[in-house]
């Protein structure tokens, strides 16, 4: 393993009912004006809000809505969020809802103390910020991991791009799978099909063997696929969700990456395809992974062998490749870009402008032309 530094800032309650007793030792540590941050009305048709509302204002905080959060967040909703922080002195953000909901809130809280546009730092200055309102997340809607660390994948519609901005850490997480009761079984199961993609993309990565994060990341995949066919069984199984919210969690706290380089060029690739589409992110991941995995079998296929025997039960990479395949397709989950949501009609003219602008890994397994990311794409049509 390469050396590394490791330490973790989010503290994490997990359980059901672990709201209340989580913002009763937490409250008392932040400001008065907390910034209630959601999406869509499932927050509140769910209880979720009321719940939490009551809780802040019971804690004597003032509460300031920040509603309207989208799939695949925008940079001009982030900078929604930061004006309204600032003109309104919020003290701590409060970010209720899935992986979109807390990716928007960490930008929101660097943008909202930095006097310069984030974009421009970060990828015009190469300046990352160091300081952000303080936030926690209550996740409602598991898969992304976005609770566990600081990196946002935000959608910046003016630029066609989508991709990581730096923001804060979320100083503590609450995770309670009766929050996601209410979530459809298909969004559970995209979600899910997210921190499978986390934990294969991080395993396939360089590393030396016998290296300990592989040993986890590979526990996390069979853990993972084994709670999805139970959802499949009974989707209201709280304990299946609860195990997949804690996969989701352990899947991007860094636990597995540290030490080692990861391979992501599958979600580099997803991510510019929402870009264009704004389609579903792991519907995406799993239309678009077995193809990228034919064309690397090859290259990492010791790799690819024990991920077969030890996430399906195989005996080589080419039966892994085709178990995972069945899986997605045994999910319910698409398999072609015509079955995925789009904005726009997914056509070869659109693939090529994902191909040439999507970013290109050179820590996966092999190194990718952008006319072989063409070629991965329209296999997918």
């Amino acid at each position: 393993m390469n050396n590394f530094t490791f330490t973790y800032p989010t503290k994490v309650y997990f359980g059901e009912g672990a709201a209340a007793d989580a913002l009763k030792q937490e409250l008392p540590k932040v400001g008065k004006t907390v910034m209630l941050a959601y999406g869509g009305g499932s927050l509140k048709k769910s209880g979720v809000y009321d719940e939490l509302k009551d809780i802040l204002e019971q804690a004597g905080k003032e509460v300031v809505d920040f509603s309207g959060i989208m799939p695949n967040p925008t940079y001009a909703k982030v900078q929604e969020g930061a004006a309204l922080a600032r003109e309104r002195h919020v003290d701590f953000i409060l970010a209720a809802g899935g992986g979109s909901v807390v990716d928007c809130c960490k930008v929101i809280s660097v943008q909202a103390m930095a006097e310069e546009d984030i974009w421009d730092m970060e990828y015009g200055k190469g300046q990352f910020p160091t300081e952000g309102i303080p936030m926690g997340a209550v996740v409602t809607a598991s898969g992304t991991g976005a609770e566990m660390n600081y990196g946002a994948v935000i959608t910046y519609e003016e630029k066609m791009w989508k991709g990581p901005i730096v923001g804060s850490f979320a100083s503590f997480a609450i995770l309670d799978p009766a929050y996601t009761a209410t979530v459809p079984a298909m969004q559970v199961l995209s979600g899910a099909f997210d921190t499978l993609s986390h934990a294969m993309e991080t395993y396939l990565g360089n590393s030396d063997t016998d290296n300990v994060s592989d040993d986890v990341a590979l526990s996390i995949m069979r853990n993972t696929v084994v709670n999805m066919r139970r959802l499949l069984v009974n989707v209201n199984d709280m304990q299946a969700r609860g195990n997949l919210m804690w996969d989701s969690a352990m899947a991007e706290n860094g636990i597995l990456k540290v030490g080692r380089l990861t391979d992501f060029q599958a979600h580099q690739m997803e991510h510019q395809l929402g870009a264009y589409t704004d389609c579903n992110h792991g519907q995406g991941l799993a239309v678009i992974h077995p193809a990228y995995y034919r064309h690397i079998l090859k290259d990492a296929e010791a790799k690819f062998t024990r991920f077969a025997k030890e996430v399906f039960g195989k005996d080589n990479a080419e039966s892994g490749l085709e178990a995972l395949t069945a899986f997605i397709e045994e999910c319910g989950l698409p398999t072609k870009m015509g079955q995925l949501k789009s904005k726009v009609e997914i056509t070869p003219d659109i693939l090529r402008k994902v191909a040439d602008t999507c970013n290109i890994i050179k820590s996966g397994p092999r190194e990718l032309s952008r006319d072989e990311v063409y070629e991965i794409l329209t296999e997918c049509l």
